[in-house]
This record gives C-alpha cells, structure tokens and sequence, in this order.
C-alpha cells in the first residue's frame, strides 16, 4: 500500500471509528432506556397483581371463615372422623362439599383433618364435579395444585367446632393466565403447564427458563426475538412452581432505533465527506518529502547499514531537521557497534585464554568444550542465537576457576576432599563473576550448572533430568568427554572409543540419554572427535541487544 494512501487512512479512519462508536454508544443507551423502561413496567403491573391478588385472598379468607363455620360440613366432617373408614360417612362429607361448590362456584374444595391428612375432597372437571381419590393422590393445602389439563390455586381455612380445632377447609379456583395483561408462562420443576405466549413451542420456553434460573430478571431469546422476563417473586404458588411475565424487547427498542439510525446517517455521511476531503489534503503536504526519505532507506536496506541522507533546502523544516539528526546518529551507531564487536569479541577470547593459560594439563579446555558442545547442538537441531548461546557459554563455562588457588588446580596428584570441596564451588563462582555483566545473564545456566548430574548427584544446587537446562547438560557431556580425553598428571588420557564407552555407560545417571544420543549421531556423521574443532566455525559475535561489557 502506498505512502499516500496509508496517511490518508490514518488521518480518515480514526475519525470514522469515532463516528462508528458514537453510533454504538447510542444504540446502547437506547437500548438501555428501553430496557429500563420495560423493567420498570414489568415490575408495575407485576406490583398491581399481586395488590389485587392480597385483597382477593384477603376477601377469600373471610368468606371461608364463613364457609367453614357450616354446620352440615362440620357434622359430615365430624362422622367421618368417628367412622374413618365408613364409605357412607365419606359420601356424605363429599355430598356437602358438592353442594357448597355448587353453590358458591368453587372449582376444587377438599377436607382435612387437623393433622392436614386430606379426607375427602372434589374437583370440577369439564362443568362436572368429581371425587377425589384421596389414596392416589395428596393436593397440597396453599398454592398451586395441577390435575390433568387443569390448574388450581388452592387456600385454606380452619374448622372449628367449640373452640376446638377438627380440620381444615382448602378452597380452589382454576388458575388462568388471560387475566394477565402481559404474556406469561407457568411451569413446574422447568416444565410448561400453562402459556399465553404465541408463536413458540414449549421446548423453547422451558430452555428461556433453564436460562434464566434463578434470576427474578433476565432477557432471553425466544422464537429470534430478545424478551425480558419477571418472576413472580412476591406470590407464592407452592413448590416448584414459576410464574414469569414476558415482554418483547425489540419491538420496542427496534423503531426507536430506526429513527435514531436514519438521523445519525444523514449526519454521518456529512461529516465522512468533510473529513476525507481534509484528510486527502492534510497528508499529501506531509507525504510528498516522507516519501523521498522512504526511497532513500529502501535503497540502503540491501548494504544492512544506515544511509547517510542529503535533505533539500525546499523540505520542511521539521522533516529536514529529522534527516540530519537521523545521519548523524546512524554513523554514530555504526561506530559504536563496531567498537562493541571488537571489545565482546576480545573480552570473551581473553577470559577463556587466561583460564587455560593457569594450567598446562587444560591448555584449550574451554575452546574444545565449546566446539564439542556446538557439535552436540547441531545434531539435536538447534539453530540460530540459542545455538550461538551454547557455544559461547561452553566457552566460559569454567570462568569460575579464577577463584580456585592454583595450589589446587595445578595440584599433580589427586585432590583431597576438602580440595575437591573447593573446586566444587567453581560453578557458584563463576556466576557471581558473570551475573554482575550486562549481556552475560544468558550464559549463567551453563556456567552454573554444567557439572549438575541426570540423577540429581550434581552440583551445587543438586538438580535432577529436565530440571537443569538443555544448555548445560549439552556443555557437561561436552566437559566430561573432553576431560576424560585429556591427558593428567596422575593419569593419562582415553581414546576416543573409550571415552564413548564410558559416556554411554553413564548414560541415565550422570548424563541425559538424549544428548549422549545426539553425540552419537555427531560422531557417527563425523561431526565430533579430537579434531572437532576444525570443522567449527571461529567465535563471532552473537546479536545481542544492548550487550554492553562493563561490571553493574
């Protein structure tokens, strides 16, 4: 994409995407007003149903009080209590009820005795009355009951006779929904009885339910359309059952939005107009002299190093001033970085050269461990800077030793325990030397843990497999090998097959399977013998940011 077009866009969209989110946030504020307003509805008229349903039970309740104090109902109830299994005594409890219903239009009326034992009951099914078989089953005495396609809200009342209580009257009518002004479903235990919603199944209203849960609010999609939903809270219908009120958010919020829509375009598409025309304008002026200075870059970028850029008097001041600052700082960089090469390079050679210099028996350890560990890298595909991190830090992967006397380190015989105890700490050493360098922290593994064992018998943390980095247990294979294959004073040095013997036999205990396996390949292509090290490029530097060679 060209300069022009991407100064264009980059002065043109954010404007746009301001435009775009001022249009969203007033679609959500809409949106949020209509929602709040349907709540606030929502609980109204849920608020003035429950008002009418208090004063309903409240009138219910005193003209039960009425309906218990009959005396034919009290004396079937008081038969049938001294005769508990007479057939004769239930029909004549169930005749009175029958009658009462008859009379007073109830739809469900049943007595129970004072322990709430249901005894006899009836029930109004298509415009007849029948019994209930109280042994099949057990309507409950507040709330709601269901049987078959009908649904009852029940309420009760004490009998009293002399001051003493002998039952208790439940009285029911057939729940209807249409008295509700809004849509509205009742379940039971998640399951539809009984909706006045159009247009959708009772799978998908019992799924609205499942989705909601236990929220007296929430909004649900029902048949493609968002809903919000009331629960009844403050009417208690009995266990398990739920009544949810619904209305339909979007065809509310749609229309508003629809004349909020077409407003917002016209003056959109105003604003976009203007806006590209300024935008078009703004960044051709900037533009044109960038695109010079763009030109002269993408040429050098095939030498690697920064140009040296020629500013026109016509140029702006500001952009030529950023030509001329930027040549000078880029032969500045480059005089650096070669000056840093030049030092990381020397500093590093030095180091290993004066730690094999204090032992004639370890003259060229440390390159030889390097060039090994190379060689053991490469056969376990490792590439690029990590590759370069091992080389290096197998380089000076024995700087610790400046801290061991030369008494030990040149001793001709074995060391003694507390001599060996000194050496041990060549690792820690060596870390405290290098960690106090800016640009060394990546070598530290190597320098630290390289005589860690597989089983954990190392030193001097004691770490154990996949614990010690890949890097160092590379570099202590590369440093067992290369002792073993050296010469001392109190022995003389392994061939080359037998130092391959011995590794392999130490494989899984002191060293990792893994690499011993990789230094097979190695040595199997060619790659890794005494004279490994001719087949190994020289030490270059490797790409650090900011390698900088001075203590903290």
């Amino acid at each position: 994409m060209r300069f022009a077009t991407r100064a264009f866009l980059w002065s043109f969209i954010p404007f746009a995407f301001l435009l775009a989110c001022s249009f969203w946030v007033i679609q959500q504020r809409v949106q949020h007003t209509v929602r709040s307003g349907l709540r606030t509805s929502l609980r109204e008229a849920h608020m003035s149903m429950a008002r009418l349903r208090q004063e309903s039970e409240l009138q219910n309740s005193r003209f039960l009080r009425i309906v218990a104090e009959n005396p034919p109902l009290k004396a079937g109830l008081q038969l049938l209590l001294v005769h508990p299994k007479s057939a004769s005594a239930r029909l004549t409890l169930e005749d009175q009820l029958r009658e009462i219903a008859e009379t007073l239009r109830f739809d469900f009326l049943m007595v129970s005795n004072s322990d709430a034992v249901p005894l006899a009951g009836i029930v109004r099914i298509d415009d007849q009355l029948v019994a209930i078989d109280m042994q099949r089953m057990k309507p409950p005495q507040q709330g709601l009951f269901t049987l078959g396609a009908n649904t009852y809200q029940l309420n009760s009342f004490p009998i009293d006779s002399n001051e003493e209580n002998i039952g208790i009257l439940s009285v029911g009518k057939r729940f209807d929904l249409s008295e509700f002004g809004t849509p509205t479903i009742l379940a039971q235990n998640g399951k539809i009885l009984r909706s006045t919603f159009p247009n959708a199944s009772a799978a998908e209203l019992e799924a609205t339910l499942r989705t909601c849960g236990d929220q007296p609010e929430c909004e649900a999609q029902i048949a493609g359309e968002t809903y919000m939903t009331l629960a009844a809270a403050t009417v208690n219908f009995g266990d398990g059952y739920n009544l949810r009120y619904l209305q339909s958010v979007d065809s509310i919020s749609h229309p508003v939005q629809g004349v909020v829509q077409q407003v917002f375009l016209v003056a959109t598409f105003g604003a976009l107009i203007a806006a590209a025309a300024l935008s078009l304008f703004s960044s051709r002026s900037i533009v044109r002299p960038i695109a010079a200075v763009v030109s002269s870059l993408r040429q050098s970028e095939a030498t690697g190093t920064l140009p040296s850029l020629e500013s026109n008097p016509a140029t702006i001041h500001e952009i030529r001033e950023l030509i001329e600052s930027f040549t000078r700082a880029a032969s500045a960089l480059q005089e650096s970085r070669e000056n840093l090469r030049q030092a990381y390079f020397e500093f590093i050679g030095s180091l290993a050269g004066a730690l094999d210099a204090r032992d004639d028996y370890t003259a060229g350890h440390s390159r030889r461990v390097s060039e090994y560990s190379y060689a053991i890298a490469e056969a376990l595909n490792i590439s690029g800077n990590e590759l370069e991190v091992i080389r290096v830090g197998a380089l000076l992967h024995d700087i610790g030793k400046i801290g061991v006397s030369d008494s030990v380190l040149r001793k001709p015989s074995k060391l003694t325990n507390e001599e060996m105890a000194q050496v041990q700490q060549h690792p820690s050493i060596g870390r405290r030397i290098l960690e106090g360098v800016r640009g060394f922290q990546q070598y530290l593994p190597i320098v630290e843990l390289h005589h860690e064992n597989w089983d954990g018998t190392g030193y001097p943390l004691h770490l154990s497999d996949v614990r010690v980095p890949l890097c160092a247990r590379i570099t202590h294979v590369a440093d067992a090998y290369d002792a073993m294959t050296s010469a001392r004073s109190y022995r003389s040095a392994l061939d080359h097959e037998a130092a391959i013997r011995e590794l392999k036999r130490c494989a899984g205990t002191q060293f990792d399977p893994e690499i011993i396996k990789a230094l097979l390949r190695a040595d199997e292509a060619g790659n890794f013998a005494r004279n490994t090290r001719s087949t190994v490029p020289t030490l270059r530097l490797v790409p650090l940011p900011r390698v900088t060679v001075e203590a903290s």
